[in-house]
């Protein structure tokens, strides 16, 4: 597929199963609403039910495709990743937590003489 084949607007097809799906969706919330007085369980299950469908009815729609190839090239690229081992991930960790430290104990060290220069020139504080 080239490029000008993924940039074409959406066909009046997949808007309306988008469309069909957010009514699938909406009126899912409206039975939630409408059964007020039925047990929860079943109040969310039409809930659920409207998910589902709105689910199945846009995996059918370009937009599902296109989500579909995006996992999958996502799979793809995740197993191009070289992972760290447990020892480089420790010594990292250390690391991390060494200029963390660090950092604490400079910036304290900067608020205090920050604050004792401070009493210092407006001759407030003991």
């Amino acid at each position: 597929m080239n490029e000008e084949a993924k940039l074409q607007a959406p066909a009046t097809a997949d808007k309306a199963r988008l469309a069909i799906a957010v009514l699938l969706i909406v009126g899912g919330l409206a039975v939630f609403y409408a059964m007020g007085d039925s047990p929860a369980w079943l109040r969310w299950g039409a809930v659920v039910l409207g998910l589902l469908l709105a689910a199945a009815v846009l995996a059918t729609s370009g937009y599902g495709r296109a989500v579909r190839q995006f996992v999958l090239d996502s799979r793809v690229e995740l197993r191009k990743i070289v992972w760290p081992t447990q020892r480089e991930t420790g010594m990292t960790t250390v690391v991390v937590f060494v200029f963390v430290v660090i950092g604490g104990v400079f910036f304290w060290f900067v608020d205090l003489v920050l604050a004792w220069a401070t009493r210092h020139l407006t001759g407030q504080g003991g």
